[in-house]
């Protein structure tokens, strides 16, 4: 609660200087309606940097209005959104994520959106569901056009399963295979090198899976429950332990990374998303690295992937403009034309992010020359759950991430009793946490 109220305080401020700053368009005319002379966007992964700027000079050609896309790391992007940061002012069009998103709408700190996408006649239904929906209050308002949407595939170092003769992933491959090819790993290595390592706290593209493709939800479709604690959760829990056993302890994961841990040789295989692609497309080894399927969860034990048995989260960054930017309809016009078609194709084929408008995304599969990224396409001929949130995410994750939940069994991968507890535990936790929001 203590966090909550820290959030709210800072929207506070935010909005209170909002008011007194007029929004960061530089105007030139602090007259109503004024057209700015520059925008300024602001990112927070530089991977996409390059790609969002040559979209939006393409706008600027025909508006005349300039535009800088600033990157600003995670913690401080928050921050700047959160206290006004940063000179005091929030940028004029920015991302919104599944985890705040809520927060920013109903206090009003975004620009509302349905006034412009009624003249301009855009149909909403072009955009993945779940990302739409996360931006749309539910009194109808709308506070982000869709970006993208993302999915989750398996990376491995075809010179480590070389050297230790294991077998690639196929489309075949079960979460148990996946465990046994990376025991084969640290084993044949004497612990040298991991066969896996998957970073805890990053859950969408790592143990939410596991949950899904067993059969539980972190949280449910209507976004007021929990099944964490079910029977088929555990399962896929319990799978999650036994990959630990054999993957890089969470220590050694927690000072280098899962990506540096990777790049550097040191493990076989990890979980990632497809905005991280290119940051392995342009690594030393890249040519040793390849994607598969997540595995899936032989819950029916046929031995054929039922489409209810692999799952991914697939999640989808808003882009949305503060509510005071002098300069509102230049901004929407921006953010209509970073998701219009136009603007969604370019961004699948310079290699960004896959679409937030359904049927754009065929050209990202061929935007990483000499490296086969299809796997991220195919998630989509599965199962696929939108990344679990509520109104106030953060609370329950934070949460599930301390001793008495997760932390135990993460930290201790040899103690199957305590993960099923943790299990409980969580149950309790995500309950609490939505009947507090």
């Amino acid at each position: 609660m203590k966090k909550l109220a820290a959030l709210l305080l800072a929207i506070l401020m935010v909005a209170t200087m909002m008011a007194a700053c007029g929004g960061s368009g530089d105007s030139g005319d602090s007259g109503s309606g004024s057209k700015a002379s520059t925008i300024t966007v602001n990112i927070w992964d530089s991977n996409q940097q390059a790609g969002i700027q040559e979209i939006a000079d393409a706008w600027t050609e025909t508006s005349g209005v300039k535009v800088n896309v600033e990157v600003v790391d995670w913690d401080n992007y928050w921050t700047l959104l959160e206290a006004g940061a940063s000179g005091g002012q929030m940028p004029d069009v920015f991302w919104m994520h599944s985890n705040t998103a809520q927060m920013y709408m109903e206090n009003d700190l975004l620009l509302k959106l349905n006034d412009y996408i009624d003249e301009e006649g855009l149909d909403m239904s072009k955009y993945y569901e779940g990302v739409k929906d996360l931006y749309t209050r539910s009194d109808g308002n709308i506070y982000a056009l869709p970006k993208d949407h993302d999915t989750i595939a398996l990376l491995y170092n075809k010179a480590i399963f070389d050297e230790y003769g294991v077998d690639y992933p196929t489309d075949e491959w079960t979460w148990e295979d996946m465990y046994e090819a990376a025991k084969a790993i640290t084993e044949g290595s004497n612990g040298d090198i991991y066969g896996m390592a998957m970073n805890t706290s990053n859950n969408q593209d790592g143990w939410y899976n596991l949950v899904y493709a067993y059969g539980g939800k972190v949280i449910t479709d209507d976004h007021k429950g929990t099944t964490i604690g079910s029977d088929e959760a555990k399962a896929g829990m319990e799978m999650m332990r036994k990959l630990l056993t054999v993957g890089a302890p969470q220590s050694v994961v927690a000072e280098t990374g899962t990506d540096s841990l990777f790049q550097s040789n040191k493990v076989g295989m990890i979980t990632q998303g497809s905005w991280m692609i290119n940051s392995f497309y342009t690594a030393e080894f890249h040519d040793d690295y390849a994607w598969a399927l997540l595995p899936y969860a032989d819950r029916n034990g046929n031995g054929t992937c039922e489409t209810d048995e692999r799952w991914s989260a697939y999640n989808g960054l808003g882009w949305a403009a503060a509510a005071s930017t002098a300069d509102p309809d230049s901004c929407y016009s921006l953010i209509s034309y970073f998701c219009s078609e136009e603007g969604q194709l370019k961004q699948a084929e310079l290699g960004v992010t896959m679409g937030g408008m359904t049927g754009v995304s065929d050209a990202f599969a061929n935007a990483f020359e000499g490296m086969d990224v299809s796997a991220f396409l195919k998630a989509e001929d599965y199962s696929l759950y939108f990344r679990p949130y509520t109104r106030n995410t953060t609370v329950w994750e934070d949460a599930l991430q301390q001793a008495g939940a997760f932390l135990d069994p993460w930290q201790n991968p040899d103690d199957a009793e305590l993960m099923a507890t943790a299990c409980d535990n969580a149950q309790t936790i995500i309950e609490n946490a939505i009947a507090n929001e």
